[in-house]
């Protein structure tokens, strides 16, 4: 099996997460005996198409332009078994890269109108299509997100070369995350399955899909996390890329989002053997107290007071945000005595090891 895959995420390395996923699956293609090119269309030249229809008059069969598209990738296409189309979802659907890639395969249908036996009209092909996978990611974390894409996509490719499987992964951009580690090992291995499976059967099996769509946290979460994330971008006016260059940190709103950051950025490794309860109670306008229970390198965040903590932190909300996001050193403002703590402060020591 020849396979051609696309990518039109303008994003590469860990940014991507179309990215990571497709180099998965085509892992698995490739383990599977497939022959699989990987094409990113940011580093090509693809114009719009321009509605001439020369393609179908003139010069029947050849686009007018004379760019990548024409002169190397609608050729490549043509020759190939089955494509991927592997596209960040922008506006509900494909995004624009993607979109345009697809429009300038124009040429290999002719301009007649026929009506297939029992459907609905269509164009005569030159020659068969290529099979297609869709694939794609989103930032929400509702799978019906993806309903409009999965509407273009069974009409467009149901009729031209068929379509093989559609993966969509929502709640994308939490993969990175250090809490789901294991979880993300477990999507990724059963997309490389996905592969292997869409050479050898040409589908995907449901129990195979199921493991790459599993939710990784409950969406209100996914809600909050998100929000914080925007809210901390917004405030200290970077963009998301330079988020990650300054390696910042979300910078909760309140005790939910204390409780939720913490919960994220918590490194099993950094606690194990240790049993503890640390306890925090906020002043300022963002009041109250909540605790946070470690036991057998597992995590729980639990609003009110504990009945005996080993280490209570009190402090003014906005402070002790400053102390954990890296905006203010912990230990001057210790001594600053812009926060106290009573109880076993070696624990507080060890929240560097503890959380990222």
């Amino acid at each position: 099996m020849k396979v051609l895959a696309l990518n039109s995420s303008p994003r590469t390395g860990g940014a991507s997460k179309t990215e990571m996923l497709l180099l998965k699956l085509v892992e698995g293609m490739q383990e599977a005996g497939a022959q699989v090119e990987v094409v990113n269309l940011r580093e090509k030249k693809i114009n719009f198409c321009q509605g001439c229809f020369s393609c179908w008059t003139r010069t029947p069969g050849r686009c007018i332009h004379k760019d990548d598209m024409a002169q190397e990738l609608f050729p490549k296409w043509l020759e190939v078994d089955m494509c991927i189309y592997a596209s960040p979802l922008y506006h509900f659907s494909f995004n624009a890269e993607m979109k345009a890639f697809i429009e300038r395969t124009l040429p290999f249908a002719e301009p007649f109108m026929v009506r297939e036996e029992g459907g609905h009209l269509t164009h005569p092909q030159r020659q068969k299509a290529p099979t297609a996978v869709v694939l794609s990611v989103a930032g929400f974390p509702e799978q019906d997100v993806f309903d409009l894409m999965s509407s273009y996509s069974r009409f467009m490719f149901g009729y031209i070369g068929g379509l093989a499987a559609e993966i969509y992964r929502p709640a994308a951009e939490l993969l990175n995350l250090p809490t789901i580690g294991d979880l993300r090992q477990r999507i990724l291995e059963a997309t490389v399955q996905a592969g292997r499976e869409l050479v050898e059967q040409g589908a995907v099996k449901p129990e195979t899909m199921q493991a790459i769509t599993q939710p990784l946290m409950p969406s209100e979460e996914v809600a909050r996390v998100a929000n914080m994330f925007w809210r901390t971008c917004i405030e200290a006016g970077v963009s998301p890329k330079q988020f990650g260059q300054k390696n910042m940190a979300v910078r909760p709103a309140d005790l939910e989002d204390y409780l939720l950051m913490m919960q994220m950025g918590f490194n099993p490794q950094g606690a194990a053997g240790l049993q503890a309860v640390m306890q925090f109670d906020f002043s300022g306008p963002v009041e109250g107290s909540c605790h946070l229970v470690i036991k057998d390198s597992t995590l729980q965040g639990v609003m009110g007071p504990a009945p005996q903590p080993d280490v209570t932190v009190s402090a003014p909300f906005e402070v002790w945000m400053d102390v954990v996001t890296g905006k203010a050193d912990g230990q001057q403002a210790f001594m600053e005595g812009k926060y106290q703590v009573q109880g076993d402060v070696t624990l507080l020591m060890r929240m560097g090891q503890m959380f990222g």
